[in-house]
């Protein structure tokens, strides 16, 4: 079971036994101004790249998405990886969206990871991993929400399992984004030769001031702010409070992808540090390696490709 989630909490991203609505694939942009409801799961539809048929994060020869660890105390790990992820699924099938991950480094090089979201918010997704020293896979059920996601500062919730019913929601206005994005400093690490710099390109922008009340009992935040683009629903910053007070950020840059609908929107970093121990992640993504809508068979996401994985 450790191994299992160790192994899950890499890869991103209990509920009542009756069916829950979940945000759809084609929902509509609002007309007017938006409840926070709506703001919620526009906000949703974005992460999740509603906006596409499918989503990859590949990797190539040259360049290759960066998940870089920092501790309190200075020590730096990395990771690479790349993604798939296949929302072309009918209104009546069982099955929402699939995502499939590969490691390409690390001790973690050669493993991967397919994750299938059913349509009804009430069914647990499943996992299943291809573990390459024993070549084989194993199957298991979805990690906890608070569980951290790969040791870093992001949760599973944070990544892939909070949906909007999971909190209530309350607008707190709108109001200019007068910062820069947060980002990790001094960084060298392989495969990151260059990291980018602080992102300001949207600093000035108006947004929505979004919050959200987890119902979650006893849980590790109380609420958390978010900073949402009011034209491209896209998350800029979120900050997360327990008892009053700031424990953790997590800064989100955008890049539009220049299609029609302005959520249209592509993951250049996320960026989270932990307040309380310093702890810092960054997963830098280069826009080289970001394919959308491309022509990919359905069969493509199985276990099948996990087999084929090479070490």
């Amino acid at each position: 079971m450790k191994l299992n989630r160790a192994l899950a909490g890499l890869v991103a991203f209990a509920l009542p036994s009756l069916a829950l609505a979940g945000v759809p694939k084609d929902l509509p942009l609002p007309t007017g101004t938006p409840t926070a409801n709506e703001i919620a799961d526009q906000v949703y539809f974005v992460n999740h790249f509603y906006a596409f048929r499918n989503y990859a994060i590949k990797d190539s020869r040259d360049s290759i998405t960066v998940l870089v660890l920092r501790t309190g105390g200075g020590g730096v790990t990395s990771n690479t990886l790349s993604r798939y992820l296949n929302n072309e699924y009918p209104a009546d099938s069982d099955i929402n969206a699939k995502d499939l991950a590969i490691f390409h480094s690390g001790k973690l090089r050669g493993t991967g990871m397919l994750i299938v979201d059913y349509t009804d918010d009430a069914r647990s997704q499943s996992y299943s991993i291809w573990l390459p020293a024993i070549r084989k896979i194993r199957r298991f059920a979805q990690p906890a929400h608070d569980d951290a996601w790969g040791g870093s500062d992001f949760t599973f919730g944070d990544v892939t399992l909070r949906k909007p019913f999971h909190e209530t929601h309350e607008l707190l206005g709108t109001e200019t984004f007068d910062d820069c994005l947060g980002a990790m400093a001094n960084v060298e690490v392989r495969n990151l030769s260059t990291p980018p710099e602080p992102a300001c390109e949207h600093k000035g922008k108006e947004v929505y001031k979004l919050k959200s009340t987890t119902k979650f009992e006893n849980w590790w935040y109380d609420d958390r702010i978010s900073y949402v683009d009011t034209k491209t629903f896209a998350d800029y910053r979120t900050e997360y409070f327990k008892n009053g007070e700031k424990i953790k950020v997590i800064d989100r840059h955008w890049i539009s992808m220049g299609q029609p609908d302005p959520r249209a929107q592509s993951w250049g970093y996320w960026y989270g540090t932990t307040l309380g121990t310093g702890h810092e992640t960054w997963a830098v993504i280069p826009q080289d390696v970001v394919e959308v809508d491309a022509d990919i068979p359905e069969s493509f996401w199985s276990e099948s490709t996990l087999e084929r994985i090479r070490r």
